[in-house]
C-alpha cells in the first residue's frame, strides 16, 4: 500500500529542515494551489504535498465510489502517506475539507500533529436550529442539480463566487482544476462534504489549532470560525484576513503566508 499511495496521490516532499509541514488542498483544487506560498516555507521545513484522490490530477480509476462515502477514507489516505514517509510529528495546513480531514486524523493519532492550521474550515455547511453553517438544504440541492445539468456552466458561475476577490488569475486557476475533475466525482464528493457533520467530535481535538478565515467567504460564514474556536478541545486561535473569498492561497498569497508562518512559530 505504501509506495502505491505515494505514486497514486502524487506525493512530493520538498524543502529542508528538521520539521515536517503538510499542505493539504481543498475541494476543487490540487496541490498546485499551494505553489504561490510554497517557496516561503521550503527553506525552513520539509514540505509534504499530495493530491486528494478526488482531484483531477489523480487517475480517476483510483476513486472508489464505495470507499469514499465519508471523510474517514480520506483520513486513512493521509495517515498512510505520513506512515509511509516515516513522519512521526508534523505541522498540518488544511484548506476547506482538508481542514476537517486533519481534525479527524488528529483525533485518531494526536501524537502525529504538533498543530493544525485550518483555512476556510467548516464542520457543517448546512444550517441547523442553533447553528449557522451558511446553506439551507434546498440551496444545496439546487447546486447539485446545476452541477448535473451543465457542469461547465456551474464551474463558470461557481469559481468567481468562491474566489470572491477580484483576482482573475485566481478564478482561472480554480476553474482549471475544477474542469480537471470528472463531473460525476465532483458531484459525489460535493454530496459527501455537504452532508458531513463533525460538530459532535470537535471537543475530542486536543491538538492546538489556528483557524484562518477571510472577512467574507461565500462558503463559510464568519460565525463558523467562532463556533470552531468555542468547541474545539485544544488551544485555538482565530486569524481573520482582510480580504474576500474561500481560497486566499490563490487570491491573496502574500497576505496568507505571513499568517501561516506566525501560526507555525507559536
Amino acid at each position: 500500500m505504501g509506495s502505491l499511495i505515494l505514486e497514486a496521490l502524487n506525493v512530493r516532499v520538498e524543502g529542508q529542515g528538521d520539521k515536517f509541514l503538510v499542505f493539504a488542498h481543498g475541494f476543487g483544487t490540487d496541490q498546485s494551489a499551494w505553489q504561490r506560498i510554497l517557496p516561503l516555507f521550503t527553506p525552513y521545513y520539509r514540505v509534504i504535498l499530495f493530491d486528494l484522490v478526488c482531484a483531477g490530477s489523480v487517475n480517476p480509476d483510483y476513486f472508489n465510489f464505495r470507499r469514499y462515502t465519508n471523510l474517514e477514507a480520506y483520513v486513512d489516505d493521509l495517515l498512510n502517506i505520513l506512515d509511509t514517509l516515516g513522519v512521526d510529528r508534523c505541522f498540518y495546513v488544511g484548506h476547506s475539507v482538508s481542514a476537517m480531514i486533519g481534525i479527524l486524523a488528529s483525533i485518531r493519532r494526536p501524537e502525529l500533529f504538533t498543530k493544525l492550521i485550518m483555512i476556510g474550515a467548516s464542520p457543517r455547511f448546512l444550517n441547523d436550529k442553533d447553528y449557522h453553517g451558511g446553506f439551507e438544504q434546498e440551496e444545496i440541492e439546487s447546486v447539485f442539480v446545476a452541477m448535473e445539468a451543465n457542469y461547465e456552466a456551474w464551474v463558470n458561475g461557481f469559481a468567481p463566487l468562491a474566489v470572491g476577490a477580484d483576482v482573475p488569475a485566481a478564478v482561472r486557476e480554480f476553474s482549471r482544476t475544477l474542469f480537471n475533475m470528472r463531473p460525476d466525482i465532483t458531484l459525489f464528493v460535493s454530496r459527501t462534504v455537504f452532508n458531513s457533520d463533525l460538530r459532535g467530535i470537535l471537543g475530542l481535538v486536543k491538538v492546538p489549532c489556528c483557524i484562518i478565515q477571510t472577512s467574507k467567504d461565500v462558503s463559510v460564514p464568519a460565525s463558523v470560525a467562532k463556533y470552531l474556536k468555542n468547541h474545539l478541545g485544544g488551544k485555538t486561535t482565530v486569524e481573520t484576513l482582510r480580504t474576500e473569498g474561500h481560497l486566499p492561497h490563490l487570491s491573496a498569497p502574500a497576505m496568507l503566508a505571513p499568517v501561516i508562518r506566525r501560526a507555525l512559530s507559536r
